[in-house]
């Protein structure tokens, strides 16, 4: 059954809300004078954004304030309500889907990376090796499971109705070879839950912040080539022409933002290209 995207993070967001002047002060929301407020995941859209507080905003004239969470929630409730002006974690599907259910107005405002999204494993170093019956994990909030059961049925280890793209749940699995059980958690709780599974497809911050590299450890990989899922930096809607934001939307898709990306990731993360 799919999960909403309140349900999906109800374990991590109590731990969220403690972390929201993680690493910045935490200012207001649109209209706090030259500060720009912007929330982010950790890993890599917090360090991303540190590079650019670091190095390049400063020289460009930009205040610029970085609050961390820890769940896919709350970033965008804390936008809507204001006290963010933009923020970085997530990619359009999911932006768009939390909008329909939560009634929410953001928008995306540029493109700034990939983050494949990846298949782990403690014991099998192959997706084809994986015995039948194995539990593989996929996270629950509803973009992201859809996203994880496709990249399953790339490689044959399901087969999906045509048609269902992003939107698919495990109910709409049409084949299953291995008789694989697919088991939905949290995105948070899946590198801690590895041990107790046979594989998880897991999202590529929770896969950084767990010191697992996508490059070198995932047995699947998210190609880039075509793929929608491209992190955003996103704000209210009606905000996206303010000034601070169009300056910070330009920094972050800037060649110095796209070579620390490639230096430190190493292709674990990879910058939009642009131009």
């Amino acid at each position: 059954m799919r999960t909403s995207v309140t349900a999906a993070a109800a374990g991590t967001l109590v731990l969220a809300l403690g972390l929201t002047a993680c690493g910045s002060d935490s200012g207001s929301g649109s209209g706090s004078g030259d500060k720009l407020v912007v929330g982010a995941t950790p890993t890599p859209a917090g360090e991303v954004l540190a590079y650019v507080q670091k190095n390049l905003a400063k020289k460009a004239g930009l205040d610029l304030r970085i609050t961390e969470f820890t769940d896919y929630v709350t970033p965008n409730t804390a936008l809507q309500e204001g006290s963010l002006d933009a923020n970085l974690y997530q990619h359009t599907p999911y932006l768009t889907d939390f909008n329909t259910s939560k009634k929410t107005d953001l928008v995306p405002v540029t493109e700034v990376y990939l983050p494949p999204m990846g298949v782990y494993a403690k014991k099998t170093k192959d997706v084809a090796d994986l015995t039948a019956g194995a539990t593989v994990a996929v996270p629950n909030d509803t973009t992201n499971e859809g996203r994880a059961l496709q990249l399953l049925a790339s490689k044959g280890l399901i087969g999906l109705k045509k048609g269902v793209g992003g939107t698919a749940t495990p109910e709409d699995i049409t084949s299953n070879p291995k008789k694989l059980t697919i088991k939905p958690l949290d995105p948070a709780q899946l590198p801690r839950s590895l041990d107790d599974l046979d594989a998880a497809v897991i999202n590529n911050n929770y896969a950084l912040d767990a010191g697992l590299s996508p490059k070198k450890d995932a047995i699947l990989l998210e190609s880039a080539k075509g793929n929608p899922y491209n992190n955003v930096l996103a704000a209210k809607k009606g905000d996206e022409d303010d000034p601070r934001i169009k300056k910070l939307a330009k920094l972050l898709t800037s060649p110095e933002v796209k070579k620390f990306i490639e230096d430190k990731y190493q292709g674990s993360v990879l910058p939009v290209e642009t131009g």
